[in-house]
């Protein structure tokens, strides 16, 4: 099972950026690798994934209409995971998971095996 630790988050104004990283150890390299976000009070829901091979990478409908703030991005030789993110809106506000899948392409929770803890993401206005 690997294991996934997510680091980067904390508190930023509107309009500001944040990186954030996840780290992959103790097994396989997934072959999707991604992030979910969960907001106070709703549920967990697709940001980004990435394939291992290639790479091609897949956003959420309203991550694509936002003319690319958010980029997904890996590093295989480092088992690194990225999630650049930019013009933050206080509606980005949410714990950050990292997730890995073993299938390519993968979009949806149920693919996804392997979680990180999450790391904390607050927009101020």
């Amino acid at each position: 099972q690997v294991q996934l630790v997510e680091s980067g988050g904390g508190l930023v104004q509107a309009g500001g950026s944040l990186r954030l990283s996840c780290a992959a150890s103790g097994g396989t390299f997934s072959r999707s690798m991604g992030w979910f976000r969960q907001a106070p009070g709703k549920e967990r829901e697709f940001v980004a994934s990435i394939t291992q091979i290639g790479p091609n990478t897949y956003y959420a409908d309203y991550i694509k209409s936002a003319r690319g703030r958010f980029t997904i991005s890996r590093d295989n030789a480092k088992n690194m995971v990225y999630l650049q993110m930019n013009s933050l809106k206080p509606e980005d506000t949410a714990v950050y998971y990292c997730a890995g899948a073993t299938t390519s392409g993968a979009t949806q929770q149920s693919e996804y095996g392997s979680w990180g803890q999450g790391t904390q993401v607050t927009v101020s206005s």
